[in-house]
């Protein structure tokens, strides 16, 4: 069995995939490298199957009809034969030095006495054309270089959610919980960061700049025309979180925090984005998507609403729309996102 399998799902990738690929090669035989090509009409299949046939014992080809970015990644899931995952996107990448310290710290881990369901890393917007590059890191909020639980995580500020780009799952984690992402559906990476979280016990804070985050492409997914071109999707998204949420039943109370925190971000993004869209369908799709949550889960809803982020993205009239645009900005610059 290997230690680590790492999907690459790919669409249309022929551009930048090798970069992605290239990266992970170093890893060697304790990685499998699942390239899988979601119904591309490019030459993405071609140079999946070249570094399968070079590399036989790293890299495994899979080929299978247009599903979506979810549904690569549950083809990787189902597929992987390593004891940990980590899904990385075909036009990022992954920095050789932190590589190797997650692959000796995941040999380490497999070792020890207490099962580890989930290790953390830093990861790094690299956004094109910044001159400096914001590393997304959780020293201040995790306990560093250990094993520890829920119950020993710190205050976590809005800017420093766990994305996907910074979390490995053990496999077996991942098909107890029936992790299941939504097909033909942008942004289900949220939801892969989300809906195992209850199930996680164990964790192990890297604190190493592992994950290379590219963010400048025009039809990037996180691009914001293209996520209000978008935004039935995002919201998609954030209901089905908010139905995971409400399903959860008991659990720990840092865990719920966390959560609700999360939750509170998702749904600060669709608002904006609704906002931004400045139509009349979007602002009534806004308060739709409230009078989900509302008769959905009321408690979780009353979170929600009244929190810092909730009261500015419902401040009345065009004007308070437009404070709610200008602190929108204040994050974008301070925080570093599209």
């Amino acid at each position: 069995m290997k230690l680590l399998s790492i999907a690459i799902p790919c669409y249309n990738s022929e551009a930048y995939m090798e970069k992605c690929i290239q990266s992970l090669l170093p890893g060697g035989d304790e990685v499998e490298i699942l390239v899988i090509d979601d119904g591309s009409k490019d030459r993405t299949a071609e140079i999946a199957d070249q570094y399968q046939e070079k590399y036989p014992n790293i890299v495994r080809s899979i080929h299978q009809p247009n599903l979506g970015h979810g549904g690569a990644v549950n083809t990787g899931i189902h597929n992987a034969q390593g004891l940990y995952f980590k899904v990385v996107d075909s036009d990022d990448w992954v920095n050789e030095e932190s590589y190797k310290e997650i692959l000796k710290t995941l040999e380490e881990l497999v070792k020890g006495s207490k099962t580890v369901d989930l290790l953390i890393s830093n990861f790094v917007y690299e956004k094109q054309g910044a001159t400096r590059k914001k590393v997304m890191q959780y020293r201040h909020c995790l306990p560093v270089n250990q094993i520890f639980t829920w119950n020993e995580v710190g205050h976590m500020p809005k800017g420093k959610y766990l994305l996907m780009h910074s979390m490995i799952y053990r496999t077996q984690l991942l098909l107890e919980c029936n992790l299941t992402l939504p097909e033909h559906t942008f942004y289900v990476d949220n939801i892969f960061a989300f809906d195992p979280l209850p199930y996680v016990q164990n964790m192990y804070y890297l604190d190493t700049n592992f994950y290379r985050y590219f963010i400048g492409r025009d039809d990037q997914s996180v691009n914001e025309t293209v996520m209000i071109r978008r935004i039935d999707q995002q919201l998609r998204v954030n209901k089905l979180m908010v139905n995971s949420y409400t399903s959860c039943g008991s659990m720990n109370k840092r865990t719920r925090a966390y959560m609700i925190s999360y939750l509170d971000i998702i749904t600060t993004i669709s608002s904006i984005m609704l906002i931004r869209s400045g139509t009349k369908e979007a602002l009534d799709k806004k308060k739709e998507l409230l009078e989900y949550i509302r008769s959905t889960n009321r408690a979780l809803y009353g979170k929600l609403r009244h929190s810092l982020m909730g009261n500015f993205m419902n401040l009345p009239g065009r004007g308070g729309r437009k404070v709610s645009v200008a602190a929108y900005k204040l994050c974008q610059k301070f925080y570093g996102f599209n």
